[in-house]
């Protein structure tokens, strides 16, 4: 007996070391297997009281293994969590990502492999203390299987979850993965959907809401249930003006028995990928006649549900960033630094080394700035900030520097002080443009940097895609977007035939050069406007007076040149502009340093536009709930193509009139200055910046997305089509 215990003993002393290693006592952090990594992760870097937070189970599965998804196929067991927490706070559901399908010999499974976050929504009650953690502790069971065997692995995972007051930003190692995967998640779309046994097989037909009016491409269904359908059979099919339908093989449980009810389950299409209830009847109108559906490949997900990263994806993103670069060149924000260009090309229009210099100089400032914006971008997303294009004129500090910078370039344009100056001979009068390929380069630099309150049309899809790219594909769309930019400039200055045609140089240049002056003055005083938007009064009289004293030391600084050119050496002029720098530069310090004015509710102007509210997503659920169509605005003052839209399309009595008919409820989101809540939205929409217009349906969660470039007909016949 005695030598029984002392076996037993050392058995267990031999095995504590395996199953501590196996445990670990404090289970944070990632806990690994030979098959299988997993750690519980955030998405934002706290979580507030009384909110909803979430977290995820982040899976790193060895080569040819792979995980499995709620409905894991033929074999295998979908991933399984059971949570330990602290009182009153709630876990929900796993948000499941859209599987792959791997097929095994005659089997069709649907799982994971490679990395996986599974994300989870927690319920913080309002009773959290502010300063404290949650310890949260979860068992997650997976099934970790290869092509020869499956392994079930349980491992205990635990994240101490911090408790703050106010929104919380996301967290930079995993905050922009998890939000990728909530964004491409399937959910309900406004899809009617019917499913009927016919000869042997099942007829699944799916119309309305998104699938109506395309191709909807490559397409799948998976079920949430076994048993529904023969996974491992090819699902065929055909597509008509309002929908699809799919030919499925019965799985065994409706062979046996027939279709006992309902069906629901996930359909993938090229364009993205829904929920969908599909009750017994027959197919609706508009399912089928237009042609047959492309099979879909095994493996990975179709293109936008992962993420555009195909090279078709990366194509069709670069052809639409060169013709949105293109069509930028036409937009109100470009038009003022392109014509102070002009004025250099037309001084440079006989010389055409000089022209070719001037062009390529001006792509290469244009090239270089977008991917140092794009560079800033990525990386500020990367490391979990939301931010999106135009994000630079979100600051009131950069804001205010523009617009003292273009007043500089006003001035040097009204010949006030001459950058490169110097006499040019007798009666020349000073160069009307900045000094070589230089100036060139910093004018194209200065071109970028203007241009990103437009979004011009086709940049949405491209900037959109360009953010759910790998670095490197994401780099060569902002470039090409530079590309399209700059090719009308650059064209030009490499045609001699073109140039040719330009007036010779002569005193006509001093009056265009003095003429172009005035848009850089507009943009100067714009700027100016957003700046006293983002801040108040208050700054804005500190930027006027930084803008006065910048004025007086330019001027001081352009007598001094005049001096010089007369042989005197004009040191007091020099030195007094050089302190009136100085004290403008400290008055913009100030002026940035004022905090922000409080912003209030948004409204219209008695008698013009409709009446409108700050956008938020509870404010567009309220009024789903009453029944009534939303027509939601993202804009912001620094963004002109949005003010244009504003002026022209969405506050004239006619729209007003069409509101109301409709019983429509109008919302807007300023992203004037940063809000992560509107960044997050245009996110899920594929939209990287402002505009963007949606206008959702009664009973219908995913809104219609209308032209970035509106027109009240436009505004008035979508307001039609969901009215009463």
């Amino acid at each position: 007996m005695a030598r029984l215990a002392r076996l037993i003993f050392l058995l267990v002393l031999g095995l504590w070391p395996v199953q501590a290693l196996a445990q670990p006592a404090n289970a944070s952090g990632p806990q690994r297997t030979e098959r299988i990594e997993a750690e519980l992760v955030p998405m934002s870097a706290w979580a507030a009281p009384g909110s909803t937070a979430v977290v995820a189970v982040k899976q790193t599965i060895k080569p040819g293994w792979h995980t499995y998804w709620r409905n894991p196929g033929d074999s295998g067991g979908a991933t399984a969590l059971t949570w330990t927490l602290p009182q009153g706070v709630r876990a929900g559901d796993i948000v499941w990502a859209i599987p792959e399908r791997q097929r095994l010999s005659g089997l069709m499974n649907y799982g994971y492999s490679g990395e996986v976050w599974l994300p989870v929504p927690i319920e913080v009650p309002a009773t959290a203390r502010a300063g404290t953690v949650l310890p949260l502790t979860v068992e997650a069971s997976f099934f970790v299987c290869s092509a020869e065997m499956c392994v079930p692995e349980d491992l205990t995972l635990r994240l101490d979850l911090p408790i703050r007051e106010g929104a919380a930003p996301l967290d930079r190692r995993h905050g922009a993965a998890i939000t990728a995967v909530l964004e491409n998640a399937p959910r309900p779309a406004g899809i009617e959907a019917q499913i009927a046994a016919e000869n042997g097989a099942l007829i699944l037909a799916a119309v309305g809401g998104p699938l109506a009016g395309r191709d909807p491409g490559p397409s799948y269904f998976f079920p949430f249930e076994k048993g529904i359908i023969d996974h491992a059979a090819v699902q065929t099919g055909a597509w008509g003006p309002q929908g699809l339908t799919l030919t499925l093989r019965p799985g065994g449980d409706v062979r046996a028995a027939g279709l006992a009810g309902p069906v629901e389950g996930v359909l993938v299409t090229a364009h993205g990928a829904w929920e969908i209830r599909a009750e017994p009847g027959a197919a609706p109108a508009g399912a089928s006649g237009s042609g047959a559906l492309a099979a879909a490949a095994e493996g990975a997900p179709p293109p936008e549900a992962a993420g555009a990263s195909n090279l078709a994806g990366f194509a069709q993103a670069l052809l639409f960033a060169v013709l949105g670069g293109l069509i930028l060149n036409l937009m109100p924000c470009v038009f003022p630094i392109l014509a102070m260009k002009a004025a250099s090309l037309a001084a440079s229009a006989h010389d055409a080394r000089h022209a070719r210099r001037d062009g390529l100089a001006f792509l290469a400032g244009v090239l270089t700035t977008f991917v140092l914006l794009a560079g800033a971008l990525l990386a500020l997303r990367a490391a979990g900030e939301a931010v999106g294009w135009g994000f630079q004129l979100q600051s009131p500090p950069v804001t205010a520097g523009l617009a003292l910078l273009m007043l500089a370039v006003a001035l040097n344009l009204s010949g006030v002080f001459h950058v490169g100056g110097g006499l040019q001979g007798a009666g020349s009068g000073p160069l009307a443009r900045l000094p070589g390929g230089l100036g060139a380069f910093f004018t194209g630099a200065l071109a970028v940097i203007v241009a990103a309150p437009c979004t011009a049309p086709f940049m949405a899809f491209a900037l959109g895609a360009a953010l759910v790219m790998p670095w490197p594909m994401a780099l060569l769309v902002f470039l090409g977007l530079g590309f399209g930019l700059a090719l009308p400039f650059v064209a030009v200055s490499l045609t001699p035939g073109l140039l040719t045609r330009l007036p010779r140089p002569g005193p006509w240049m001093e009056r265009l050069k003095g003429l172009l002056a005035f848009p850089m003055y507009a943009t100067a005083l714009w700027l100016a406007w957003v700046f006293s938007r983002q801040t108040g009064a208050e700054a804005l009289g500190l930027l006027f007076v930084a803008g006065l004293l910048l004025a007086l030391g330019v001027w001081l600084i352009g007598g001094g040149q005049t001096e010089r050119g007369f042989g005197r050496r004009g040191v007091f002029h020099l030195t007094a502009g050089v302190a009136a720098l100085l004290l403008a530069g400290a008055a913009l310090i100030l002026a940035a340093r004022v905090p922000a004015a409080e912003t209030g509710a948004v409204v219209s102007e008695p008698g013009a536009g409709p009446a409108s509210a700050p956008w938020s997503a509870t404010a567009v659920a309220a009024a789903q709930a009453e029944g009534r169509p939303v027509l939601v605005n993202f804009t912001a003052d620094w963004c002109v193509t949005c003010k244009i839209n504003e002026r022209t399309s969405l506050t004239s009595p006619v729209v007003r009139a069409a509101m109301e008919r409709a019983n429509a409820v109008y919302l807007v989101g300023d992203w004037t200055r940063r809000d992560d809540a509107i960044t997050a939205e245009l996110q899920r929409h594929g939209r990287s910046g402002v505009p963007l217009y949606l206008l959702y349906q009664p009973g219908s969660s995913e809104p219609r997305v209308l032209p970035q470039l509106l027109t009240e007909g436009v505004v008035v016949e979508a307001l039609k089509d969901v009215g009463p």
